[in-house]
């Protein structure tokens, strides 16, 4: 198929931000009205899991947050697509399934995104095979940027039995169960945008649990976001309370007597998400209960997310530990890449043409002549902050604002919106909006300096005229460039401080510089002896993808792709047979 190669998504674009907002605030008004998994369940009443449990061995892949740049995507969509990998001397077959754990196209799911982003890169890199004998499966759970139109493209492409290159979709709902060989199984669930479980799919997954599980059942259960982290970041947030009611009362059947008896030795294997898009790894401290590992593999395509922000110990399902065993990125190169963001201006452009234009538009408003006969601009060029003569520089700015008050709102719609942008919710939660006020200060103090200090040079030092037409390009080139620029700066030292110091702005402080890098996926085995976990991770992604083949039909050869096991396979052994 036909696409077009994307690069990844500048998010610190502001017609980005606008676009993507609107999209948000409408899923989230109108989601609450046409819940979509309502619908998928009227129309299937087929309440049956997808069985692959005849297999001698079942190898599955799993993957989250892929649908971005197209240089991440492709190259671990390439990956994903060949035969077998090989690792430490071991051949890892390509998965019989593909599992999609959330966010399968960003910024939003409109159809030509799910085709630029998701589809024509997984399409090139494995393309449609329709003589193969056996072509493996691909199943897909939302996450939020899926929800965006009210989930209507992600259904179009993957409850449809289309195929998506030559993986085929199967699955009739948004969420979905598997039951794998010797009594594993693999829970799929729907969180919508971070919304209580549905009624119709807690009633799928109940008839699963009563009707299909047994005492040696073994679940891996996969989820679209992290809530343990976020619970971890944030005591308020409740959304791991809804995984643990999902888990007690439809899985274990707590408080359900036909099935509760039965149930209640069922394990939780492994929980797997993305929406975090590095790979960590926590495991249950050791108890009289079997181990749980909790994985975050959102290292599918989209930017990567710090890892040095994340606890070395957060409280499990049951209210059991779980330490910390492994990230990726490590925490000390998470933290150096962090760094980056002081270099702010140079990846976000369009946010260094914002702040100058918004510098320009209030001078322009403040430029308006005085009953005096003196603009502003030539009253500030009188005085020299230098030979102490502040008071009478913000003399006159505070007589000027006074008079324009529509500059006045122009000022504390900056400065409180930069408050409100203030992540209040993590880190060091209240004590963040010092840190807040101080960057909003910054920028309102910046933007008074440089009207002074272009104003003093260009009339007072250089003898150009206010009106002048020299002066004026002047100025506005001063103002969009210099003082653009040195806003960005200021807002990049913001999101350092926060993401180094503060532990807060993950995201915004990642999706900023659009590391590329890091990437990952987990290629799982299932045999009688156990569960193996083989994660999967490439540094540096390629980037000199070459097209061959044609244009109805391309492909792309580039490379090599270095990948490698982020820790040791991870093995649980099967304790439970029947």
């Amino acid at each position: 198929m036909k696409f077009e190669r994307k690069p990844m998504v500048n998010w610190y674009d502001p017609k980005q931000l606008a676009f993507t907002s609107v999209k948000t605030v409408l899923s989230s008004v109108f989601g609450n009205f046409a819940d979509r998994r309502e619908l998928q369940a009227a129309l299937d009443q087929d309440c049956k899991p997808f069985d692959y449990s005849k297999k001698e061995a079942l190898w599955f892949d799993y993957i989250s947050d892929l649908g971005d740049g197209f240089n991440s995507t492709y190259t671990i969509a390439s990956l994903l697509a060949r035969e077998q990998l090989e690792l430490r001397g071991k051949a890892l077959k390509r998965g019989d399934v593909l599992i999609m754990g959330g966010d399968e196209v960003y910024p939003t799911p409109e159809n030509i995104e799910y085709d630029n982003r998701l589809r024509g890169p997984y399409t090139a890199a494995f393309p449609k095979d329709e003589k193969a004998i056996e072509r493996p499966d691909v199943f897909a759970i939302p996450g939020n940027h899926d929800w965006y139109d009210g989930l209507t493209n992600f259904l179009r492409l993957f409850t449809q039995k289309r195929s998506l290159g030559n993986w085929k979709t199967q699955q009739n709902r948004s969420y979905f169960a598997l039951k794998l060989p010797y009594d594993y199984w693999v829970i799929a669930i729907d969180i919508q945008l971070n919304a209580d479980i549905d009624f119709p799919q807690i009633c799928f997954f109940k008839k699963i649990a009563k009707e299909h599980f047994n005492p040696n059942s073994k679940v891996i259960l996969c989820t679209s976001e992290p809530s343990w982290v976020y619970k971890s970041f944030d005591t308020k947030n409740n959304s791991f309370d809804r995984l643990q009611f999902f888990i007690d009362r439809v899985l274990l059947g707590q408080g359900e007597k036909d099935y509760e008896e039965k149930n209640k030795s069922v394990n939780i294997e492994a929980i797997l998400t993305g929406d975090l898009h590095h790979y960590a790894r926590y495991e249950t401290v050791k108890d009289e209960a079997k181990p749980c590992h909790f994985i975050t593999a959102g290292g599918g395509g989209a930017f990567m997310h710090p890892t040095h922000t994340l606890s070395e110990e957060i409280i499990g399902t049951h209210e059991r530990k779980a330490e910390l065993k492994k990230t990726f990125p490590s925490k000390s190169s998470s933290a150096k890449l962090s760094l980056l963001n002081l270099a702010f201006p140079f990846f976000s452009l369009t946010m260094l043409f914002f702040f100058g234009t918004y510098n320009v538009f209030t001078t322009w408003i403040l430029q308006t002549k005085s009953t005096e006969g003196k603009s502003l601009m030539e009253k500030l060029s009188e005085f020299n902050l230098f030979d102490g003569e502040l008071s009478q520089i913000l003399g006159v700015i505070s007589s000027n604002l006074l008079h324009f008050p529509s500059a006045l709102f122009l000022n504390l719609l900056l400065f409180v919106g930069l408050i409100l942008f203030t992540d209040t919710s993590s880190g060091k939660k209240k004590l963040n909006y010092i840190a807040g006020v101080v960057h909003g200060l910054l920028h309102v103090i910046n933007f008074y300096f440089l009207l002074w200090l272009f104003s003093y040079l260009n009339l007072n030092v250089w003898g150009f005229d206010v009106n002048q037409g020299k002066q004026i390009a002047l100025f506005t080139a001063e103002m969009v460039m210099m003082g653009g620029f040195i806003s960005c700066l200021i807002f990049g030292l913001y999101l350092t401080i926060s993401v180094s110091l503060l532990k807060n702005h993950i995201t915004e402080a990642s999706s900023s510089y659009r590391w590329e890098g890091y990437k990952n996926f987990l290629r799982i085995s299932v045999t009688k002896e156990g569960l193996t976990i083989y994660p999967i991770g490439v540094k540096k992604v390629v980037s000199n993808w070459k097209a061959v083949g044609t244009e109805k039909n391309p492909r792309f050869e580039g490379g090599p792709i270095n990948y490698e096991l982020i820790e040791d396979p991870i093995f649980i052994k099967n304790e439970k047979t029947s």
